[in-house]
């Protein structure tokens, strides 16, 4: 049991822990009495919490949907900000950036179901690769106005900031980057589906 005294196991239980906290679906039980694991997308990030609650209140929605979306994406920045201070290596800051995608989209609060890990994929992002977040971010704010479909602006926009990260830092292990977006994409397979039906459905 020695391995736990191990700073960076620490901080890897922590991420996986933390990162599974599904404030989506504490938010909407607590203010508005809904569970979004049972209506809508059944997910439990921003999105589907918009989304389930503005049939009762679009004002509360708004609110819980833009909180959802910022604790979501703290989850995956205040623990690597912990360990920056710390002084741990750059591998072990993306450790801790994987886990905290992992617990969000494989809660071991919720059986291991989760969202779909955008929110806190890009708070990790936006830490440990700022300029490739940034254009993610215009391209997924640009998609989303555009196009009105949530998930598929979102892998639009993180498709730009993985293509981006091979061309702004080249010589980079981009390993743990394609490995979170494999995530995210899996999550959103079933998304992709009902894109190719045309089935989505689109953000007012």
């Amino acid at each position: 049991m020695d391995f736990l005294f191990n700073t960076n196991v620490q901080f890897f239980i922590a991420a996986y822990l933390v990162g599974g906290i599904p404030f989506g679906l504490l938010l909407a039980k607590y203010f508005a009495g809904v569970n979004v694991q049972q209506s809508g997308s059944k997910s439990i990030g921003a999105t589907n919490v918009l989304r389930v609650i503005k049939e009762k209140d679009p004002l509360l929605a708004k609110k819980l949907g833009a909180a959802t979306l910022a604790l979501d994406a703290l989850k995956g920045v205040v623990l690597l900000v912990v360990a920056q201070l710390v002084g741990v290596s750059e591998a072990t800051l993306w450790g801790i950036g994987v886990l905290a995608v992992l617990g969000h989209c494989f809660s071991p609060y919720l059986g291991f179901e989760g969202g779909k890990g955008i929110a806190t994929g890009m708070g990790v992002f936006i830490l440990l690769l700022p300029l490739e977040a940034l254009i993610g971010l215009a391209v997924w704010a640009l998609s989303a106005k555009m196009l009105k479909i949530s998930s598929l602006a979102s892998l639009l926009g993180l498709s730009a900031l993985v293509l981006a990260s091979f061309v702004v830092h080249p010589q980079m292990a981009h390993a743990p980057i394609l490995f979170i977006a494999f995530i995210l994409f899996y999550k959103h397979i079933p998304n992709m589906i009902r894109l190719i039906k045309g089935e989505e459905t689109r953000v007012a």
